[in-house]
């Protein structure tokens, strides 16, 4: 039996693949479970550099799988909560990771799915992929996935399409900002070696400490961030890697962390 969560590294890149096509690869409480566990343990791995997180076939996730979500109707209100924060979590434990994540959209993504590729870094999609919201379809709400989703694409585009659960094109989905790049399905593995070989010519520490810095900064008044973003910086220019940075930089030469 192949696994649910396949696991691919090339040198500095681990490739998270989905692994459940005959059903549009959708997320089992086992998967969920292993992909927090995956993503949780990558910020302690020196030998990974860049994630990409996609699905095998033709569809990148469909969401929760709908037979767990109708079993949990008959779940405890309190085991139905703690259910729901295991789907938070690993969202959070994406968003959170420290090394870049690019979500490669295979096809489409639903409900869930699009919660995963709102919590990457950045997102690459085939132009044939669709999105929805389809809770609204089920009598549910994408209400775990939310701040991710929102953080995207906005309120007023989440309004619409929470409300309407209507598919969306892969074009439509890059002007909400949900998606980067939308790609012919040819040029997809290109695209994301581009983005890859990109990411790998920065600093390990700097891109995490970015990530860092997006969530501290983003919606906060400027006069509030004001300590946070001087210390920041001062704390990175005399770095290891600050130092090696700019010192590389003047000396023309490649810096440690790119020299491979």
């Amino acid at each position: 039996m192949s696994e649910e969560i396949e696991l691919k590294q090339d040198g500095a890149v681990l490739s998270v693949v989905l692994n459940r096509p005959e059903v549009h690869n959708a997320l089992t409480p086992g998967m969920i479970q292993r992909l927090t566990a995956v993503f949780q343990q990558l910020n302690e791995r020196d030998d990974v550099r860049v994630v990409v997180l996609t699905g095998n076939g033709r569809t990148f996730c469909a969401g929760a799988d709908l037979s767990h979500m109708l079993a949990a109707g008959q779940f405890s209100f309190e085991a139905n909560v703690r259910d729901a924060e295991v789907i938070f979590d690993l969202m959070l434990m994406v968003e959170q990771c420290a090394k870049p994540v690019i979500a490669r959209v295979n096809g489409t993504a639903v409900g869930g799915g699009v919660g995963l590729i709102s919590s990457c870094d950045i997102v690459v999609a085939v132009e044939r992929a669709k999105f929805s919201f389809s809770e609204v379809h089920l009598g549910i709400v994408p209400a775990v996935i939310s701040p991710f989703v929102l953080g995207k694409i906005g309120v007023q585009n989440g309004r619409e399409l929470f409300l309407t659960g209507e598919r969306f094109s892969a074009t439509r989905a890059k002007e909400a900002g949900l998606v980067q790049y939308v790609v012919p399905e040819e040029e997809l593995d290109g695209k994301v070696q581009e983005l890859i070989e990109l990411l790998l010519q920065g600093a390990p520490g700097a891109q995490a400490a970015i990530k860092q810095l997006v969530r501290a900064v983003n919606g906060r008044p400027k006069e509030e961030v004001r300590d946070y973003t001087t210390h920041l910086i001062a704390r990175r220019r005399e770095s290891a890697e600050g130092l090696e940075g700019m010192s590389a930089f003047l000396q023309k030469r490649k810096p440690m962390w790119n020299e491979k």
